[in-house]
């Protein structure tokens, strides 16, 4: 796991090539603290530049830039090659590689050299972003792993292309337009984070999932060489019942997972006692000699706190188990102190637990499994229950009649929100109260899928009233292009696609990484992906069709029992909503102050201002405030 940089400039100085290079490895330190290297061809304009986090072979030998054994390629790679002693072997038998040590970095050289790149990224197995100059050609290859776990950023100007594995390590680059990107913003204030290719500069981008960029004399040409809609477009539901399917899914997750313990340092996991974690921890645990190594959160608030069930599971499983409880007061000193973590804008709260647990586990472990993945690949958001029933309904009603109950939902009364909640006995109350919810159904039944799908998850859709500008394009998610999935299947694809390697994926590696702490995700091995999409609906979501990650469950509970399991998730939601109008207000009232909006934020100043006086009275609006609040801390700390 580490940090990659490069620049191609014909005709700069080799010294200043070495300059740039330098500096911009250097602003990212913390992704590969234990070694650094720059490596710069002269008359070809190059320089790349790598920052190592030592996982596999921490020896030389695995000192990055590393060229070929012919010297035709020079490469700086950022990630894991789980299969790479597959490929060795296969490599050694042909005898074609003299081996000088045991990385997987060196692996996917030799298969380059011997069996071409394209060939050598389809066998690969892992999370990756690399980049690959080759000598001879005189091009760039640029590439992404296939579900967006290691970032990858490029810009290009004429005949120049930069790369880096963050935004902030282009900094030095003085040729990249840094104008901000309304469709990034708007794009933004709906998903909290950019989604890809975008990114918040006009003049960067980022790889998709599973694509491969050429540059080659100033000309970029982008191939995808692996994409969820394609899998999800051609793959076949088995025929198999969901209990042969379970013993099918526990093999391949022993496989996945037993790949991805293997490392020359320590290996824990982390757990917060729910099904994907929990099932993550079992199989390591049932793979291991020894006991696991098992990280959890505490929080002093009860409310928000799951850290007693976490345990209950290490303890049944017999893992070694570490927990951190924190106080109220940890978390509130180290908010203000993130501005420095994300270098574009990202709104998801959880980055806050997720960093505090990532700064403990490593005092302890170098590299983590986790459960992401879990919701995308097995049914697990109740988006995707809604989005069946949705459509069931339509189907009983006709287009005709859904618009005519759709547009009367809609205007339900909000004074019928009190007898409805004694009818309900207070089951729907509080801010999202029953009436709102019905007025919501409403229009679900009016829209597009894709309106369906921006209406379940965007936290902001006037995003006008905000910025004052209407982008002159959209970038984002559209669930159109999965036509042909029915259900909650069509929203997973596009979460698998965006919501996933955008927010969760993008969450987990700034967090991680910037604490020198390797995550690896074993439910995202692109072999596990691709069979999951021949799991029948009912394996995923139950016969009834209103609970999801059924097969999963099945599995888990062949280790722990569903008691531990079965029960009330709290999740490590942070009191935000509360805080902000007590611990946190001075900090949020300086950052919405009009008079600094006017001079320094692309927000509209009225419209932030409203916001905020609406929450400070009692309403709740933390969903628009928080991606707010964020902005404003990246233009402060960015701008």
């Amino acid at each position: 796991m580490c940090g990659i940089v490069g620049l191609m400039e014909p005709g700069m100085a080799e010294g200043d090539l070495s300059a740039y290079g330098h500096a911009m490895a250097s602003t990212i330190v913390h992704r590969g603290p234990d070694d650094a290297g720059i490596w710069v061809d002269g008359p070809s304009g190059v320089t790349l530049g790598h920052r190592r986090l030592s996982i596999v072979d921490l020896s030389a030998a695995g000192h990055q830039p590393m060229l070929s054994t012919s010297g035709q390629y020079v490469i700086v790679f950022n990630g894991e090659i789980y299969n790479h002693w597959e490929l060795r072997r296969e490599l050694q038998e042909a005898g074609t590689h003299v081996w000088r040590g045991h990385s997987d970095t060196e692996t996917l050289l030799a298969a380059i050299e011997a069996w071409g790149l394209r060939t050598a990224i389809d066998r690969a197995r892992g999370m990756f972003a690399f980049a690959l100059w080759d000598t001879r050609a005189r091009a760039l290859h640029l590439v992404r792993d296939r579900l967006g776990e290691k970032p990858l950023y490029w810009a290009q100007a004429g005949l120049r292309i930069a790369f880096a594995s963050e935004l902030r390590a282009l900094g030095p680059i003085k040729w990249i337009d840094r104008s901000v990107d309304p469709a990034a913003i708007t794009a933004y204030l709906k998903y909290l984070s950019v989604p890809a290719p975008a990114t918040v500069f006009e003049g960067v981008n980022k790889l998709r999932p599973g694509e491969h960029l050429t540059w080659h004399a100033g000309a970029v040409a982008i191939r995808s060489y692996w994409d969820v809609g394609a899998i999800s477009k051609t793959s076949e539901i088995f025929a198999n019942g969901c209990a042969e399917l379970a013993d099918a899914l526990q093999a391949r997750l022993r496989d996945s997972i037993s790949r991805q313990l293997v490392a020359d340092v320590p290996v824990g996991v982390f757990l917060s006692g729910g099904i994907d974690s929990s099932t993550v921890a079992a199989i390591s645990q049932e793979c291991s000699e020894t006991p696991v190594r098992t990280f959890t959160l505490g929080f002093k608030e009860k409310s928000h706190d799951e850290s007693r069930e976490a345990r209950e599971v290490a303890r049944h499983l017999g893992t070694d188990h570490h927990e951190l409880v924190l106080d109220p007061a940890e978390v509130l000193r180290t908010i203000p102190e993130l501005t420095e973590l994300h270098d574009e804008p990202f709104a998801d709260n959880g980055s806050i637990p997720f960093f505090l647990l990532s700064q403990f586990a490593r005092k302890h472990v170098k590299v983590v499994l986790s459960g992401d993945g879990g919701d995308e690949l097995f049914g697990g958001y109740p988006r995707y229950f809604w989005w069946r029933r949705i459509e069931g309904v339509r189907r009983s009603l006709t287009p005709y009649g859904a618009r005519f109950a759709g547009e009367v939902l809609e205007k339900m009364p909000m004074a019928l929100e009190e007898p409805l909640s004694k009818l309900t006995r207070g089951r729907y109350s509080g801010a999202d109260g029953l009436v709102a919810r019905i007025r919501r159904f409403g229009g679900y039944l009016q829209s597009s899928p894709a309106g369906v799908y921006e209406n379940m998850v965007a936290s902001c859709r006037d995003t006008d009233r905000f910025l004052g500008v209407r982008p002159s394009r959209e970038v984002g998610p559209n669930p159109e292009e999965w036509g042909w999935l029915a259900g909650g299947r069509r929203m997973m694809a596009v979460d698998q696609s965006n919501y996933l390697p955008d927010d969760i994926l993008t969450k987990v590696d700034r967090t991680s990484m910037w604490t020198s702490l390797e995550v690896r995700a074993p439910l995202l091995d692109h072999h596990l992906v691709e069979w999951s999409w021949g799991l029948p609906a009912h394996c995923l979501f139950g016969q009834r069709g209103d609970r999801g990650k059924m097969i999963l469950r099945d599995v888990l509970y062949r280790y722990v029992p569903r008691t531990l399991i079965e029960r009330p998730k709290k999740g490590f939601g942070l009191p935000l909503e509360r805080w902000l109008r007590g611990e946190l207000k001075t900090w949020a009232d300086r950052l919405l102050d009009k008079r600094r909006l006017r001079s320094t934020s692309l927000l509209n100043p009225r419209a932030v201002s409203e916001e905020w006086a609406r929450h400070l009275a009692g309403e709740n609006r933390l969903p628009i405030l928080w991606p707010l609040i964020m902005l404003r801390v990246w233009e402060e700390r960015w701008l």
